[in-house]
This record gives structure tokens, C-alpha cells and sequence, in this order.
């Protein structure tokens, strides 16, 4: 057996690789950086000749810009919308029998601040949403097919290898900073925003159960508990002796995109998958992965 993982380069392709030499896959990374093989899900003749030459037994399609702005529109385009349509359309012309799993992501439903299912209605309210949006009538199309095109939607999930840039991470590492007796504040936008917090390793174990159904092709994965920004912080700080509310400041003319994000994982826990990893276990992986000299 074997998989083929578009936008290896990111915490889920390192995750879901791991996972695949666990189960005895061979995985094949694909990614414009990083040291897998070089690769862009949005070049059409590439895509179909890396599907043609592995037949792979599952592909995983991770590829995308982080962000919703819109000024990452025509590049979350191109690795979103368009790299779907070129795996599938591989895929039904020279891999059929391969599943395929499609990234989808709580951002592109409704969202009142209600508990979201695979079901919620979609809704436009970015450039980033379009785009998920788009590839997941293209996977119910060639579904339609005979492909085997699966849809996890993923909410907030975080692990030690994000970047410095997401606010995690950047809470983690200023927190070792003032450890380490730097004089800084920590700017943050509204800490109130509440968000879920699965571990990046259990939600590829979510989406190994997901692609290993049959009958079952679209579900909402998280844990379906939120936390605030704020909790964040508290537990971070406080694993490392420091108050926080010493060192974080509010950031000025900040817009939240919601004020609370959270799944209805039903179908997940149905198909026995519960992620393993809570909060405070999270923030202290994610701490003690690089420890500080002091």
C-alpha cells in the first residue's frame, strides 16, 4: 500500500506520514518546500503524471495557503480548487480504485456560534472559504463518478511544528522569551474568541478513519470543546511560573472573523475515533518540544 500526500510540508502532512509508516504505507510527499519531493498541486500534467506513475492506494490533499485574507485569493485558488480538480480528474483517468481525501475546513459553513456538522450549510464569507467551497462540489461530482472523494472539515488543530505566525505559537514562544528575561509585551487581538485546540497528531488518526470507510464520505472533525484565547494563554504562562496578565496587551483596531468555532464530531465519535490530546497537554508539548536554557 501506498499514499501520495499533497502539501506534505505542514504539520498535517507530517502527522498523516508518520501515521502511514505506522500502518505499513509507504507515503510520498509532495510540496513546494520542505524536503519532500518537490511538487505544486495546481500544475495539471505534474499532478497527473505523479498519480499515474504511484497508483496510490490513498491520496491526501493538505495543500493550501494558511490564511483567510483576501489577498491570498488566486493562491488558495490554485492549491485548493484547481489542485482538487487535477487529483480527481487523475484519479479517474488513470487511478480509479484510489481514494481520496479532500481538505475541507469549519470556516467555509455558517457559523452562529453554534456546534457544526458535515451537514451545516456552507456559507462565501472569504476568499479561503470560495475555494473549500469549490472543491467540495468538485469531490461530490466525481463521487458521482465512482471516485472515492472524501471531505474531512477541519477545525482549529495545532501541534509544535506551527509557525511562528499562528497565535498559538506565538503565545507559546513569547512566553519562553519572557522566561528567559526578555522586556516585551504580547500583543493579542480579542482573547474572548473561543476555538477548539485538537491535537494535529489525533486529527490524522481522524482522517485515516475517515478514508478507511466505505460508505462514509464527508464529516466534521474536532473535538467539539472550545476554549478561549485567553485559556490559551493562562495555561501556557502558567506552566512556566509567569502571570500573563503582566506581559499581554490588547492589540489596537483588531477584527475578530467569529467570536466562537466548534464542531459537532457525531459522525467522527461515531466511527470510534475521540481525539487523545486536551488542552494542557497540548500547551505543554508544545512548551517543552524546545526547551529553554536558562
Amino acid at each position: 500500500m501506498n499514499a501520495l500526500i499533497f502539501g506534505a510540508n505542514g504539520q498535517d502532512g507530517y502527522y498523516l506520514s508518520e501515521l502511514c509508516k505506522s500502518k505499513g504505507i509507504k507515503p510520498t510527499g509532495l510540496s513546494r518546500s520542505g524536503d519532500w519531493i518537490r511538487g505544486d498541486v495546481s500544475d495539471c500534467e505534474q499532478v497527473e503524471e505523479f498519480v499515474k506513475e504511484y497508483k496510490p492506494t490513498y491520496i491526501f490533499h493538505l495543500a493550501a495557503k494558511s490564511t483567510t485574507r483576501h489577498d491570498a485569493l488566486f493562491e488558495n485558488h490554485a492549491a485548493i480548487s484547481t489542485g482538487t480538480l487535477n487529483i480527481l480528474e487523475a484519479v479517474y483517468k488513470h487511478s480509479p480504485t484510489s481514494k481520496v481525501f479532500i481538505t475541507g475546513s469549519g470556516v467555509q459553513f455558517y457559523n452562529d456560534g453554534n456546534p457544526i456538522s458535515e451537514d451545516t450549510a456552507f456559507e462565501a464569507s472569504s476568499a479561503y472559504a470560495v475555494a473549500r467551497i469549490q472543491s467540495v462540489y468538485a469531490a461530490r461530482y466525481y463521487r458521482s463518478l465512482g471516485i472515492k472523494a472524501y471531505v474531512g472539515y477541519l477545525f482549529h488543530h495545532e501541534s509544535p511544528l506551527r509557525k511562528p505566525n499562528h497565535v498559538s505559537q506565538k503565545i507559546v514562544l513569547a512566553a519562553k522569551q519572557i522566561l528567559r528575561g526578555a522586556d516585551e509585551k504580547l500583543q493579542i487581538g480579542d482573547i474572548s474568541v473561543e476555538k477548539e485546540w485538537t491535537f494535529a497528531g489525533d486529527v490524522a488518526q481522524a482522517i485515516m478513519t475517515l478514508i478507511e470507510q466505505d460508505n462514509i464520505f464527508e464529516a466534521a472533525i474536532g473535538s467539539g470543546k472550545t476554549h478561549s484565547i485567553k485559556d490559551w494563554i493562562e495555561v501556557c504562562f502558567s506552566h512556566l511560573g509567569l502571570d500573563w496578565t503582566r506581559y499581554v496587551e490588547p492589540a489596537e483596531n483588531f477584527q475578530t472573523e467569529y467570536k466562537r468555532l466548534v464542531s459537532n464530531p457525531a459522525l467522527m465519535h461515531s466511527l470510534h475515533w475521540q481525539p487523545n490530546i486536551d488542552l494542557r497537554q497540548l500547551a505543554v508539548m508544545m512548551i517543552e518540544t524546545h526547551k529553554i536554557t536558562l
